[in-house]
């Protein structure tokens, strides 16, 4: 999908060459799959979406750190962080998913956008506020975010105690799973960080445990692939 001068998707399990039980368009950079289809199915994604681009991605370790990548890279060195943010064209934010909850951002002007992987943990750090805070350093005017597919507060189960401890640093996370235990809905936090920081919110979110057509580490365990958030700037 388009906004203004910015393209942006969210990608399912669909048009890759992964075999079972990656099927089909794994995103992982690591794990049980052949290392040969994820690359095919990295260069499948990213010459549908930007084939001139610089893909940017991240190892991910579910914290609060943003990178600004504030040149257009010749190579690439994935930094230890879980989000990205730039002001520069030819560059593609990518960020991977299989339960947590993926954010793409833009300003109203297409000049600035973000991506962030943003899990339990990264929920309690303030990894999207931190990366709203990055966005206006760069003097990103309004701003409108989209959450993509993550597991859902039906389905993400916790302990008692793990939920407090999270609804105490987001109280809107704390939910109940369709079966009556404690979970907790990243998803509700996400969006109320977002709106208390003035954020426009698009909710394209569907459940991953619930849909076959997405990866789900908690549906899948160690057999699960990742699917990805990627924006970019037009111009």
């Amino acid at each position: 999908m388009t906004h203004g001068p910015v393209a942006l998707a969210f990608t399912d399990r669909h048009g890759g060459v992964s075999g079972a039980p990656y099927d089909t368009l794994n995103l992982a950079w690591a794990g049980g799959d052949d290392p040969d289809a994820l690359a095919e199915n990295r260069r499948r994604l990213r010459d549908d979406f930007a084939p001139d681009d610089v893909v940017a991605y991240l190892r991910q370790v579910h914290g609060r750190e943003v990178v600004v990548v504030d040149e257009p890279p010749t190579t690439w060195r994935p930094p230890r962080a879980d989000a990205l943010v730039t002001d520069q064209p030819g560059i593609t934010l990518m960020v991977r998913a299989a339960d947590c909850v993926p954010v793409l951002l833009a300003d109203a002007g297409g000049d600035v956008v973000g991506a962030v992987h943003c899990g339990r943990p990264g929920l309690v750090a303030g990894v999207v506020p931190a990366t709203v805070a990055a966005m206006r350093g760069l003097d990103a005017g309004d701003l409108t975010a989209w959450i993509g597919p993550y597991v859902c507060g039906r389905c993400y189960e916790v302990p008692q105690e793990m939920q407090d401890d999270v609804a105490a640093a987001e109280p809107s996370s704390r939910a109940t799973t369709s079966w009556g235990t404690p979970s907790v809905d990243v998803g509700a936090g996400v969006r109320a960080q977002l709106e208390r920081d003035g954020v426009r919110v698009v909710d394209l979110s569907t459940c991953t445990r619930e849909s076959p057509d997405l990866f789900s580490y908690r549906r899948d365990g160690q057999e699960s692939g990742r699917q990805a958030g990627i924006i970019r700037r037009s111009a």
